[in-house]
């Protein structure tokens, strides 16, 4: 499966964005999907996490309240809408796929299929 992370931009502190994860050469309907974001000069951190069926989704405490994942499986795409944008939240954003669930996903993403990222910039 080849994955594809596309909607970053630059925004300023308050606005919003939604990131779109689609995918080729296979479905996401049967896999769970997350996101992950690299800061300059920081690790790749877990953003959110969905599994395939939209009954389980994680986030990471910092960006709890403010962003969302969702998936619509027949447009095969995942999304990451993100509001409220923070300085800190500057990174390029990746999605990753894994059919073993969100929790495991989120845990051991280094097992996961990774697609392209998208730059995120969110200025003060």
């Amino acid at each position: 499966v080849q994955l594809q992370a596309s909607g970053g931009g630059l925004v300023q502190a308050g606005a919003s964005l939604r990131l779109s994860c689609t995918a080729s050469g296979s479905t996401l309907g049967r896999v769970a999907v997350g996101w992950f974001r690299q800061a300059p000069g920081k690790e790749r951190e877990f953003v959110a996490a969905i599994d395939w069926n939209r009954g389980q989704t994680y986030y990471t405490n910092s960006v709890k309240g403010r962003f969302s994942i969702s998936r619509d499986n027949d447009k095969n795409t995942v999304y990451l809408q993100m509001d409220s944008l923070k300085p800190e939240d500057t990174a390029v954003y990746y999605c990753a796929t894994d059919p073993r669930g969100s929790n495991w996903l989120r845990l051991r993403p280094n097992t996961a299929s990774w697609g392209q990222g998208t730059l995120v910039t969110v200025s003060s």
